[in-house]
């Protein structure tokens, strides 16, 4: 950890303001597209984003320096994140009832109809696929697929983030990229014929 770091982080535990400023200002984008990589959803991943930042400044005594603190953040967002998906599936599981009584507007925000703001129109019904394929992956395999190949995050970081061995974040990015070319080579086979 370098001394700029070390001294940002003590700001931060002293309740510095501009210090915390200076953070969001700095991660607040990278945040915001890893949350963006897994909740699809533009005004989602801007309030996952807000909560990452709410629980970095609540938790921010607590934070022990045994990791970089962009890790830390990460590991926050990743969770944050994760935890609205799973807010969605559990809340979908049950919109049929809600149906029976009202909008069921409110559980829909999770949706694969979503495009990458990069991705070119014409490339937006492959780019669903993809994301849907990213999507069924099994959680790990997931979060170190998107933190690798959405944003561009070390393998070591990832293994920091998620608490992993280096080697089992290879595995886990291996066996996701194996997952994700049997299922688009079904696709492809599919769309060909």
């Amino acid at each position: 950890m370098q001394q700029g770091e070390i001294e940002l982080i003590e700001l931060l535990k002293a309740g510095d303001g501009p210090a915390f400023k200076h953070l969001v200002e700095e991660h607040q984008d990278k945040v915001f597209r890893l949350c963006l990589g897994y909740v699809k959803n533009e005004e989602e991943a801007e309030d996952v984003a807000q909560e990452v930042f709410i629980e970095v400044h609540e938790s921010i005594t607590g934070f022990e320096m045994q990791s970089s603190l962009s890790t830390w953040i990460f590991r926050i967002a990743v969770n944050k994140s994760l935890e609205r998906i799973r807010y969605y599936k559990r809340s979908k599981r049950f919109g049929w009832l809600t149906s029976l009584f009202g909008s069921e507007e409110k559980y829909s925000k999770y949706s694969y109809d979503w495009v990458n703001p990069g991705v070119k129109l014409e490339n937006a019904e492959r780019s669903q696929v993809l994301y849907r394929a990213i999507d069924s992956l099994p959680e790990k395999q997931h979060a170190a697929f998107i933190m690798h190949k959405v944003e561009g995050i070390s393998y070591k970081e990832i293994a920091e983030v998620m608490e992993l061995s280096l080697s089992a974040v290879e595995s886990l990015i291996f066996r996701a990229n194996s997952n994700l070319r049997k299922q688009l080579e079904q696709y492809y086979k599919v769309d060909k014929s």
